[in-house]
Order: C-alpha cells, then sequence, then structure tokens
C-alpha cells in the first residue's frame, strides 16, 4: 500500500510533559500526538513517527518538527481537514501547526542540517513576568552579556563536548555548534541562542549553566573552554534548569538533499 510521508511542525509548552519520547506511564508529546493521530486514522495504523530532536521533560518547543507515514487513501479522505481535526484532539498544550506532504526522502531527524535553541534568564530582582514564568529562569546574581558572549565564544566551532554531555553507549559526543551567543532583550531578560547540527542529551543546558557563572562574574570567560579538553563529564557543570529552554527552529537543505543529508548525518553519528 502506497503511503504518503508527512512533516508536521509541532509546539508545546514543556512543563506538564515528560520530554518527547513515548514512555510508559508517563505523558510525554509523542504520547498524546499519537493518540490523537490514531483516533483518526485507527490505532493499528503504522505511523513510523520520528522527531528531529527529543526534549527533556520540562523543555519547550516552538519550532519542532516530526514527520509520520499514512496509507494514501487515508491522506485523500483527511488531506483537508486533518490540522482542524488534530487541533480539536490534541490538549492545549501541545500544537501541531502545519502539515506539509513531502518527499519519502525526507527524515525529520537525520535530514535536519541544524537544531536552534533559545535559554531565557531573568536576572531582575523580581524575577520573571508572571506570564513569562514557565519559559523563563530567574538568575539571583545580576548577568554582564558581554562576559557571557565571551564565555560562550570558546565553545563554539567542532569539538567534543563529553564535558557537557551525558554520554551514551556507542554514541559520539562530538558535535559542531555553529552559534551561541547572548542578548539583553527589550524586556530586560537575558537570551542565549544556541544552534549546532545537534545536541548531546542535556547539552544545551550544560553549556548555558557554564557560561552563566562566567556572566555573574564566578567564572574567567576562557573556564567553559577548558572543559572541552575532558573525556568525561565534568562535575563542575552545573546542568541549568529545563523550563528555561524552548527549541525554536530545525533546518533543512533543498528538496533535492534530504537524502544526501541523511546518509551523511548517519554515517557521521556512527
Amino acid at each position: 500500500m502506497r503511503s504518503i510521508r508527512l512533516r508536521l511542525d509541532v509546539s508545546y509548552d514543556g512543563a506538564d510533559f515528560s520530554g518527547w519520547a513515548i514512555q510508559p506511564e508517563r505523558r510525554t508529546v509523542a504520547g498524546v500526538l499519537v493518540e490523537a493521530l490514531g483516533r483518526l486514522v485507527g490505532v493499528d495504523t503504522a505511523l513510523g513517527l520520528t522527531v528531529a530532536g527529543r526534549t527533556d521533560a520540562g523543555v519547550h518547543a516552538s519550532g519542532q518538527v516530526c514527520h509520520v507515514d499514512l496509507p494514501e487513501s487515508q491522506w485523500e479522505q483527511l488531506e483537508g481537514s486533518l490540522l482542524r481535526r488534530l487541533a480539536a484532539l490534541m490538549p492545549p498544550d501541545a500544537r501541531v501547526k502545519a502539515i506539509t506532504p513531502v518527499p519519502q526522502t525526507f527524515d525529520a531527524r537525520f535530514s535536519a542540517t541544524f537544531r536552534r535553541y533559545e535559554y531565557r534568564v531573568a536576572d531582575t530582582v523580581w524575577g520573571p513576568e508572571p506570564l513569562r514564568r514557565s519559559d523563563t529562569i530567574q538568575w539571583v546574581r545580576p548577568l554582564d552579556v558581554d562576559r557571557l558572549n565571551g564565555g560562550s565564544f570558546g565553545l563554539t566551532g567542532e569539538h567534543d563536548y563529553a564535558a557537557y554531555c551525558k554520554r551514551k553507549e556507542h554514541a559520539t559526543t562530538i558535535r559542531a555548534i555553529t552559534r551561541f551567543d547572548w542578548r539583553r532583550d527589550p524586556d530586560g531578560v537575558v537570551v542565549a541562542t544556541v544552534q549546532a547540527d545537534a545536541f548531546c542529551q542535556s547539552m544545551v543546558r550544560s553549556l548555558v549553566g557554564a557560561v552563566l557563572t562566567v556572566g555573574d562574574g564566578r567564572r574567567d570567560p576562557g573556564w567553559p573552554s577548558t572543559l572541552l579538553a575532558l573525556s568525561e563529564r565534568s562535575s563542575a557543570v552545573t546542568v541549568a534548569p529545563a523550563h528555561g529552554l524552548t527549541l525554536i527552529a530545525v533546518g533543512y537543505p533543498d528538496e533535492s538533499d534530504y537524502a544526501a543529508r541523511a546518509e551523511a548525518t548517519r554515517r557521521l553519528r556512527a
């Protein structure tokens, strides 16, 4: 039976989810998405749900991407109404914002060229604005943006980030960070932007946690990059809280390059 591959653009508030991946007896983003799709296409339909990046418990997303495969006959029936029907079935803290047919060569995970995250920190005495409390952490010490950028500078490029990762057996900790910078927005919140080809588990929050100690004056700007010489996770790095982190974008090449990019990524990860 022919199938149609669909790209789904997804947003969610991670506060009440135990991360993306389906887990027994736990509420997860993939779990509620599969449940909603199952009510529309049948619980026994193999969807092949694949996500660009599995976010941890408490982490949010405004630009997550995944793909599913639907039998062509079902897609023909649902094409004009699937997005609206999912909106009615999904919980209010998770939304599918767009559904796009893509070639079978598209792989939400392996075809991706980058993942971009933002991390929000309020260093005001009174803390985050109440309406942003779920995606912004409070930092009790004043932060200097120049020092933050100084601490981040040496962490960009291709390195072994073992000091900042939860190592998994047979998995590499080599990554290529193409952007890591900080700004202070008009509302006074300090925001880090971190972009790489991919990330290890808890890597972004570990990087942010290390550089925040530079921004508040407790560490020298050169300290975070010295940890790149380590081959194991550093006990000196505190992982920043999950709720300050949001996946805001996933990048992909031109359609004609989906397969080549996926093949190259699989070789690199191996």
